[in-house]
């Protein structure tokens, strides 16, 4: 008689798992984009029991760089840096060309601005994360407050529903309307198009900085996604 057993993992355990993978596109002595998120938190703490001495990162957010802070990683101002090697973050979601949803943790305009440093972008995420069309997670748009209503229109025109996010104010002293009822297939004119409305500061569609890799969190361990 033979037995076969299925061991599950956490959610947490996954985003451990995959934030110590991020560690092998870490060079000793290199400047990394480090991005915002319960996943990215994982990859800090990796990076510092790691021994790997890099020579500062550019955080996308004001958690991330108390964090890394805290344990003694150097923070550089993004000013101060003309190209990074790599960029590491989470995503909301994440389809099959690379393509992401990001800003839940409402960071999403200045991990875009680090995103664009970065030669190459490694996403960290689990298996749920995973989808054949952007969309399903609510659509995160940083916008001016006086803008918010406007936009919310604009998205009623689209098929959404955008709601205000009660009280978040970003770390750039905006707001975040979070969007429903969109399934974005051609994320990169969608990203463009909705970034030249009045008002808006970023929408949280990475098509333009999408992932060249994604570090994917499964129960079989981590899969490497390429789109290169």
């Amino acid at each position: 008689m033979s037995f076969s057993f299925q061991i599950s993992m956490t959610q947490d355990e996954l985003k451990t798992l995959v934030g110590q993978a991020a560690l092998h596109y870490v060079e000793a002595g290199s400047i990394v984009g480090v991005g915002t998120g319960s996943t990215v938190d994982k990859f800090i703490d990796a990076l510092a029991a790691s021994g790997i001495k890099v020579a500062g990162a550019v955080s996308s957010s004001v958690r991330s760089t108390e964090r890394m802070k805290g344990l003694g990683i150097p923070v550089l101002d993004a000013a101060e840096v003309q190209r990074l090697g790599v960029y590491i973050d989470g995503a909301d979601e994440i389809d099959h060309g690379g393509h992401m949803i990001k800003g839940g943790g409402a960071a999403l305009t200045r991990e875009k601005i680090v995103a664009d440093l970065a030669e190459r972008f490694v996403c960290i995420a689990d298996e749920s994360k995973l989808v054949q069309a952007l969309g399903k997670f609510p659509l995160p748009v940083e916008v001016i407050p006086m803008a918010a209503a406007q936009i919310a229109r604009r998205f009623a025109d689209l098929g959404g529903v955008a709601t205000l996010r009660a009280g978040v104010v970003t770390d750039n002293g905006c707001h975040i309307l979070d969007v429903t009822g969109l399934q974005i297939t051609q994320p990169r004119a969608f990203e463009a198009d909705v970034n030249q409305w009045p008002g808006v500061v970023t929408v949280g569609v990475f098509a333009r900085n999408r992932a060249n890799v994604c570090l994917l969190g499964t129960a079989e361990g981590v899969k490497t996604l390429r789109f290169d």
